[in-house]
């Protein structure tokens, strides 16, 4: 079998993380069988669906890398397409026209409820097409679904799935304007692009039999069916924006690597083991559906921002210093003068949980900062600060090279001419270039920074030590 999948999302929003687990999830399947993905845009509501929608969702799928094989497919190109089949349904007898205005609907719905029965469609016009139709009404379109057996599926996720034909009732599938609705374009959509493995949410679970049930009715066996479990909050309930349910895109905004959140994905549902790492190449050779789990899962903000630490250490330094430049770009930093970033880069990658967090905390190698932290003043700035730091200063100005060995050498040669430890001389000296209490080791730290901003920023540290009233 040549394996198909697809995902096939609404433009009604942006990609957020459900709708990501299932394009990974479909994109590995296709992968992993050698086979084939597609994307397929369905846009048939059209109050809802928005171009900006359409360009979130693929540039969310371009950020994470999910490139589609086939595609994008718009099912608003395809109307032409749908309303053959739907006549072809009428033809075969497999749909008819029903004529029943809201009112009577509503009024149906109304009396089912007062009778703790399930509203559902009682299929009044299904036998009643020779009838002279009511004038006035445009009428929509309802598939004759069968009245007896079963559905099965053998999901692949959940095992065997049986569902009673008496509790599906007459769905619509073209509308009263003759716009198909979802049902109906989602199974002629599978057909013509012959997809044979659909992975989605368990949301559908309601949908699948009404669309096998279409799709043998047109003649076709249906393809099997993955349907994955739901993301939980932390709190149990179904994941929102109040857990951090945003836009994929968001998680780039915020800092994170597109390697930690596809990491993260995948760890969604599935496992192989105990194993939390995985590169994009050892997904695709250890996935499986069998392996996903029936429960589903909670997304856990802690685990992912680990993950993405983890990148952070250990992706290819140009490859960081790539997905940085959004960033730079964002908080208007620029490093076209000053260290190589990805020097910088090398530096900061052990205490940097977010790219942005990274830019933050690396603005003083190429920017001359304001003031100094208030804390680190009071805890480091002393009455002998500035004359320590001045011996510091004419060390440095004596050297010929500046490179971290011998502005260590500096440093230690300072601490000897004022008999003290270097726990002593090296935090103030910190304060003193970078502004704060925190850096990469301060030999390195100075080395970036450069041999006439650090000494000019000592310099100044110093004008404002003595400043100070002690």
């Amino acid at each position: 079998m040549n394996v198909r999948t697809r995902f096939a999302p609404s433009p009604t929003g942006y990609l957020h993380i459900g709708g990501a687990r299932t394009a990974l999830f479909s994109w590995l399947y296709a992968r992993k069988m050698g086979g084939t993905f597609i994307l397929r845009i369905e846009d048939t509501d059209r109050e809802r669906s928005t171009q900006a929608s359409v360009d979130a969702i693929l540039e969310g799928m371009a950020w994470l890398d999910l490139g589609h094989d086939e595609g994008p497919f718009y099912q608003t190109h395809r109307f032409d397409r749908y309303a053959e089949v739907i006549q072809q349904l009428v033809d075969s007898g497999h749909a008819y026209r029903c004529y029943c205005s809201k009112e009577e609907l509503e009024q149906l719905r109304e009396g089912q409820m007062a009778r703790k029965e399930k509203p559902r469609y009682d299929g009044r016009w299904r036998d009643r097409q020779d009838e002279t139709p009511p004038a006035g009404v445009d009428p929509v379109i309802r598939f004759r679904n069968p009245q007896t057996g079963v559905v099965d599926i053998d999901d692949l996720v959940r095992g065997k799935i049986t569902i009673s034909n008496e509790e599906l009732d007459d769905l619509i599938i073209a509308r009263s304007d003759g716009t198909p609705t979802y049902n109906l374009t989602v199974v002629v959509d599978d057909i013509d692009m012959q997809v044979t493995h659909v992975i989605r949410g368990d949301d559908h679970i309601n949908n699948t039999p009404r669309q096998i049930n279409i799709m043998r009715a047109l003649g076709y066996e249906p393809p099997k069916f993955a349907h994955l479990p739901m993301i939980l909050g932390s709190d149990g309930q179904r994941l929102s924006k109040r857990h951090g349910a945003v836009s994929v895109m968001q998680y780039r905004d915020d800092g994170f690597t597109p390697q930690a959140l596809l990491n993260y994905l995948v760890r969604l549902g599935w496992s192989n083991g105990d194993q939390e790492i995985f590169s994009r190449e050892e997904m695709i050779e250890l996935f499986s559906l069998e392996a996903v789990n029936r429960a589903p899962s909670a997304f856990n903000t802690d685990k992912l921002l680990w993950l993405n630490q983890h990148y952070i250490k250990t992706l290819p330094v140009e490859e960081l210093a790539a997905q940085l430049q959004w960033h730079l770009q964002e908080q208007q930093l620029d490093v076209s003068t000053g260290p190589a970033l990805t020097d910088v880069i090398n530096a900061q990658r052990e205490r940097a949980k977010t790219l942005v967090e990274m830019v933050a905390i690396s603005r003083y190698f190429y920017e001359d900062f304001a003031d100094f932290e208030e804390t680190a003043v009071q805890k480091q700035f002393k009455a002998d600060t500035a004359d320590n730091l001045q011996i510091v200063h004419d060390e440095f100005a004596a050297l010929s090279v500046w490179m971290a060995e011998p502005i260590h050498g500096a440093i230690q040669a300072a601490c000897e001419k004022l008999g003290l430890k270097l726990g002593k001389v090296g935090p103030p000296l910190r304060v003193a270039v970078t502004g704060g209490a925190s850096s990469p080791s301060i030999d390195i730290t100075l080395e970036l920074i450069g041999r006439e901003r650090s000494l000019a920023r000592i310099q100044r540290a110093i004008s404002f030590i003595r400043a100070i009233v002690f």
